[in-house]
């Protein structure tokens, strides 16, 4: 090498030796996202079956797996903002979230459930699809009890995505996120509404026809 580039070797064998550890880290995380996604899913395929003690169960184990995953890319800030440390984080918070709202709890916050206010916003409205389907599950056993506290809660949250206005590079997305609760809500409340006013109706046939 020229006197002017007798430095590059050295360079580049310092860059190659960090993107191999970026490298290996990225693949280590890679199944520990997975996971995390797949005990996420599990747990709301509980909720909707309605064994909640078993969604607590898997979520509690898909946080112990997002943390390592977390820790095994601290200091890789690329690794941090990945797509698929984002899904994982944003289908935890789906799934917190839903069972939450599901057995009555308080809304969790982002901070504790330890992720980022991104994950969380698109999770919160990932969880109205979720509700809805719970609902419909509910309508078709004729349980209409958690009918309007649900359907509450799925506008309260539309409300609150409506509001947070800023560009979708900041927000991941959020804009197509809301757009799709807005439509999940319309249906939801339309179902609600005519599943209840059949019911107003054939309970006032049965008082009617007690009376006779």
């Amino acid at each position: 090498m020229s006197g002017l580039t007798d430095n590059l070797e050295p360079i580049a064998e310092r860059i190659r030796q960090s993107l191999s550890a970026k490298d290996t880290a990225r693949e280590k995380v890679l199944p520990l996202c997975r996971e995390t996604i797949r005990h996420c899913s599990n747990a709301i395929r509980a909720v909707h079956r309605q064994e909640f003690d078993q969604a607590k169960k898997l979520l509690g184990s898909a946080r112990e797996l997002l943390t390592e995953a977390e820790q095994g890319i601290a200091g890789y800030g690329e690794l941090a903002s990945s797509g698929f440390v984002r899904d994982a984080r944003k289908e935890f918070a789906e799934g917190s979230i839903t069972l939450a709202l599901v057995t009555g709890k308080r809304l969790p916050d982002p901070e504790g459930l330890g992720i980022d206010a991104v994950a969380y916003l698109n999770g919160l409205g990932e969880a109205v699809g979720e509700l809805r389907r719970y609902l419909l599950d509910s309508i078709r056993r004729g349980d209409l009890s958690q009918g309007e506290e649900l359907l509450a809660a799925m506008d309260d949250i539309y409300n609150t995505l409506v509001t947070i206005d800023f560009p979708d590079a900041i927000t991941g997305g959020l804009r197509r996120t809301t757009d799709m609760v807005r439509g999940v809500l319309e249906r939801t409340r339309s179902d609600l509404t005519l599943t209840m006013g059949q019911k107003g109706l054939v309970d006032k046939l049965k008082d009617f026809s007690a009376d006779k």
